[in-house]
């Protein structure tokens, strides 16, 4: 099974309040308890995947825009 964690992170980033994030939270702890222990596996392998996807998009848009500033 593929996990679509972007669409969970926009929706974080948009959400309204703190109320709809714990909302959002959720739902991603509850997806992760109804899953077996091998689709555990195959979860935490996609977020992780997805994590350093993203860390390392940050990590070269901040760059880009350190060096616009100096």
């Amino acid at each position: 099974m593929q996990y679509d964690f972007r669409r969970y992170h926009i929706r974080s980033i948009n959400a309204a309040d703190e109320v709809e994030r714990a909302a959002i939270n959720q739902e991603l702890k509850d997806l992760y308890a109804s899953l077996s222990s091998e689709e555990k596996d195959d979860f935490n392998r996609q977020l992780q995947g997805f994590l350093a996807t993203e860390v390392g998009r940050i990590k070269s848009d901040y760059e880009s825009v350190k060096g616009g500033i100096q």
